[in-house]
């Protein structure tokens, strides 16, 4: 397979090729994966990122994963925005861990006018700690978008989920749209992107199929691409309806090998293995690192879900060998890659 080099990646995937890729043998897939990781990224680095919830619960969507959804009967208390000190001190405690980003997150259908200087003087002070700032709080409006831009956000969170067609079986209280629209907004205020989604939802590959094709066909590939595999909280409608099934987790071959296809699509994105990442084996986790992904997820804690913990993440890195990411990311680092209009 050609690839078309480091300063212009393909935005032209079409859906039969990345079947295509899916459908290769395993051993050939990892190797065209790593290949292409290789040629773009350091190979044993792996990105270190914190990810705090600074408001959780009572978000009114419906997204049959989420245990924050005011849905979802998961038991997850409702809280109002965090103080900004009380943020700041989280964020000097990541970057004390190793930490190169600081991720936050709010349980917002849509952050209001109200809560942006709180939000803006948040983002000031991760940045003047030397941490990368990322932000997820849901929709954005253009103004919105803006703001954070001067505020100096360097990422903006917005996952599509799933496929086109998946989606709407699984959120109802807005389109597949709302978030391509969101992306936009972010992109056009000179925010970096950070998209990915879920798997293990009960969907079939060639969900997943559409699901990377949609990311990898954006006129400018996603700088950061989280890959979830569903963790299925009691209370929620997936948790409710997977938990104890078959369908509960998702074959860890085929994990990989969506690590693997994302990689190839877009050879300048940190691929982020993420949440459901402590049900993985140490084995699956190393597969993945193979594969492509090189960045994952510190701490104890992913919003409200389980993580691995620094502790099994140090003692894993010292028995791959891997060691945190100090560099710059390849697709941030090289402004060329952006498309002409």
């Amino acid at each position: 397979m050609e690839f078309e080099g480091l300063t212009h990646p393909r935005t032209d995937w079409t859906r039969a090729e990345i079947a295509a890729l899916f459908d290769l043998p395993f051993t050939e897939l990892l190797f065209q994966a790593a290949s292409v990781h290789r040629a773009h990224h350091p190979a044993t680095e792996v990105q270190l990122c914190t990810l705090l919830s600074i408001k959780t619960g009572g978000c009114p969507e419906d997204c049959g994963y989420c245990s924050q959804s005011v849905h979802a009967d998961s038991g997850v208390k409702a809280t109002k925005l965090m103080d900004v000190q009380a943020v700041l001190q989280k964020a000097a405690e990541a970057k004390d861990a190793g930490s190169q980003r600081f991720c936050m997150g709010a349980a917002w259908r849509n952050p209001k006018d109200r809560d942006m200087p709180a939000i803006v003087e948040i983002v000031k002070g991760v940045r003047a700690m030397g941490l990368e700032t990322c932000m997820t709080l849901g929709m954005l409006e253009p103004h919105q978008a803006a703001m954070l831009a001067e505020a100096g956000l360097d990422y903006y969170n917005h996952n599509i989920d799933s496929s086109p067609e998946y989606y709407e079986r699984i959120i109802s209280t807005r389109d597949f749209q709302c978030r391509l629209d969101t992306l936009e907004y972010v992109r056009k205020a000179g925010i970096n992107v950070c998209s990915g989604g879920i798997v293990g939802m009960g969907e079939t590959r060639e969900d997943r199929v559409g699901f990377i094709h949609t990311l990898a066909t954006l006129p400018q590939h996603p700088e950061s691409v989280p890959v979830n595999a569903l963790v299925p909280v009691k209370g929620t409608v997936l948790g409710n309806m997977l938990a104890d099934t078959p369908l509960a987790k998702i074959d860890d071959i085929e994990f990989v090998r969506t690590v693997a296809v994302a990689r190839i699509t877009m050879p300048l994105s940190m691929v982020r293995l993420s949440a459901g990442r402590e049900s993985m084996s140490e084995a699956t986790q190393a597969l993945c690192f193979l594969a492509g992904a090189n960045s994952i997820f510190t701490g104890d804690k992913l919003l409200t879900a389980p993580n691995a913990g620094d502790d099994k993440d140090g003692a894993l890195f010292a028995k791959l060998g891997l060691t945190a990411l100090k560099g710059e990311e390849p697709a941030r680092a090289c402004k060329s890659a952006v498309p002409a209009e």
